[in-house]
């Protein structure tokens, strides 16, 4: 479907989150409730993810003016995985725009998992979005760079433009990735048979495990929904990153295909834009107001953080974040008869 309304003045309506001991003492309700759920298992296909220790557990909240709250292990480093993939699709759309990426990508979900090969054999070659592995692929290999270096010195320099501090390569999670990255390479391979990708697809996959392995903590990751929910402004630097059009399309992707086949669950559930990685991190995003940053290893079926839903659940509840929630402000209420 093509709309064309790009001459139309957008305006936004946004409110604002609760005062700073009010956010405080939720997200304190959030851990406690929480921090003693030991169901899920830490991801076991990637060999240094399989040693994670799983009674980690961190929320931080980042809001839009500036401050930031945190408890547990909210500075605990670990592995950006498929995170990353949301802020290198807004680096992308930052430099092509919103139609070359929506037809070289697509924004619809696949139903199927995120690494799922059918998927694209299913829909002619076409990645479908960019949340899952073949979508995150066409996308990295987009990144502007005349080599694979700098194209990886592009995604590192972007995402820490988002976390506002420099992100470190763990080296030991990325020869890791690299020894078990066989679907990878062979969806990589299949994307080039289709014209999806132009480059080398081994360098393709190269590129895209190094920014799956930058480290962060959840306190980087709110900071860094937070960026987008002020329309890609750094609420710590002050620094824009991306525009607010990119923003925006990067938080209509996240609401529909962030947490893989769980999205429209997620969505029913919490209202968040948001987006999950197997090492346990969780980002969720709440326009014009902040964002939540997650980390616990233990993962449920579809690999997201299972304590990290329900605190995001918890905290979008009590402190009214989710997105299609409203209240009746009409003078002209009347009650059904």
């Amino acid at each position: 479907m093509e709309i064309d309304a790009d001459d139309i003045s957008q305006r936004v309506s946004t409110g604002m989150l609760p005062d700073w001991d009010d956010v405080e003492s939720m997200m304190r309700g959030a851990y406690s409730r929480y921090a003693d759920r030991n169901t899920g298992a830490v991801a076991d296909y990637i060999p240094s993810l399989a040693a994670s220790d799983p009674s980690q557990f961190g929320i931080a909240v980042s809001q839009i003016d500036g401050p930031c709250h945190s408890i547990g292990d909210a500075d605990v480093a670990f592995s950006i995985q498929s995170i990353s993939k949301a802020f290198v699709y807004a680096l992308v759309c930052d430099a092509f725009g919103h139609r070359v990426v929506g037809e070289r990508i697509g924004v619809n979900n696949t139903g199927l998992p995120f690494n799922s090969v059918i998927a694209i054999e299913l829909n002619n070659g076409h990645p479908m979005n960019p949340m899952v592995n073949a979508g995150a692929l066409a996308t990295t290999a987009l990144i502007p760079g005349a080599t694979p270096a700098e194209q990886w010195e592009r995604i590192r320099n972007g995402l820490s433009a988002f976390a506002g501090r420099n992100l470190e390569l763990d080296g030991q999670v990325y020869r890791s990735e690299m020894l078990t990255n066989q679907r990878n390479m062979a969806i990589a391979r299949l994307l080039q048979s289709y014209a999806r990708i132009d480059l080398d697809p081994l360098d393709v996959v190269d590129v895209y495990t190094r920014q799956c392995s930058l480290n962060v903590t959840a306190l980087d990751l709110a900071v860094m929904g937070s960026t987008l929910a002020d329309g890609g402004v750094n609420p710590v630097t002050g620094l824009r990153v991306v525009s607010e059009s990119v923003s925006r399309d990067t938080l209509a992707i996240l609401a529909s295909t962030g947490m893989y086949e769980r999205s429209g669950e997620w969505l029913f559930e919490i209202g968040l834009p948001a987006k999950s990685g197997v090492s346990g991190g969780i980002v969720a995003i709440a326009p014009g107001k902040g964002a939540i940053g997650t980390f616990s290893p233990l993962l449920d079926g579809a690999g997201n953080s299972v304590r990290g839903q329900h605190a995001t659940a918890f905290l979008s509840r009590a402190l009214g974040l989710n997105i299609f929630a409203s209240e009746n402000r009409s003078t002209h209420h009347q009650e059904p008869t």
